[in-house]
């Protein structure tokens, strides 16, 4: 079930939103942010809806809506759903008049909700990609912005078509940045919780910051730095963070297997009860 709130009215199924003409359309101008509903839970939800503020305002484009206004329609769009539905809460800010530059106060807004059933423990596989996610100075890297996933949608292409579910993206540098969809964590051969520090390459995620909290909550120091290709190789655990799965751990990565681990185990643990609690 997709259900779509745009201008002033919900409806269901792939609601139209553009025009031919609309600048997102023909030049990019759109961004988006991912929340959850889980059984009503909606973890961090107000931090979702203030990045997509942010992430249009650094697009030029100016969301039409506030984070309170967003939030009651995001309560009221869950109430159309049956009570223990699992769901994927999306807010657009796109751009609808202007040339090359979009005009911000004509901005538009839409909010969809649809069913998304939480990913479980049974993990994904990976591989390397020579593909790499841009710094600040060839795109909008603080920004959820549309225009970014087309690198990540030739990441995943190329990751199937070599049998495997996602890849490692790496900076401009050579560093690991991320998983094509998610942030990546890993435990080392040395046994430390490691994640790629934010260099301006990725976007440093709400679950990402969620996990590493609930972990040093629970004597589980995460270490962010940079991390090398060649750590994977042996690493004794990998594992993503992000909206759409909370915690997923990678069971093959190239052709090693993984376990599931004592650390990916506990930090899904600790982020469903933070869940629960609110």
């Amino acid at each position: 079930m997709y259900l779509t709130y745009f201008n002033g009215t919900w409806t269901e199924g792939n609601t139209p939103l553009f025009g031919a003409m609309d600048h997102s359309v023909w030049l990019g101008s759109s961004v988006f942010d991912g929340a959850r509903a889980i059984g009503g839970k909606t973890p961090d939800l107000r931090l979702h809806l203030q990045r997509v503020v942010n992430s249009a305002n650094s697009l030029g484009l100016i969301c039409p809506l506030s984070v309170d206004d967003m939030a009651a329609l995001v309560f009221e769009g869950i109430q159309k759903f049956p009570p223990e539905a699992e769901l994927y809460i999306r807010p657009l800010v796109f751009g609808t008049e202007g040339l090359l530059v979009p005009v911000p106060e004509m901005s538009g807004f839409a909010l969809t909700l649809f069913d998304a059933v939480l990913p479980g423990m049974t993990g994904f596989s990976a591989c390397a990609t020579e593909l790499r996610r841009p710094d600040a100075r060839f795109a909008p890297t603080d920004a959820k912005a549309s225009c970014l996933y087309a690198n990540s949608s030739r990441a995943i292409r190329e990751a199937g078509a070599n049998g495997y579910d996602n890849a490692v993206m790496c900076d401009p540098d050579g560093n690991v940045a991320e998983f094509a969809t998610a942030n990546i964590f890993l435990v080392t051969s040395t046994d430390e919780v490691v994640t790629p520090v934010p260099n301006g390459t990725f976007l440093s995620g709400i679950t990402r910051a969620r996990v590493i909290q609930l972990l040093a909550d629970d004597g589980i120091k995460v270490i962010e730095r940079t991390v090398k290709p060649e750590e994977l190789l042996d690493a004794k655990e990998i594992f993503n963070t992000g909206n759409y799965g909370k915690v997923t751990p990678c069971i093959r990565y190239l052709d090693r297997s993984l376990p599931v681990g004592p650390i990916a185990t506990r930090a899904r643990e600790l982020y469903m009860a933070f869940m629960n609690q609110g």
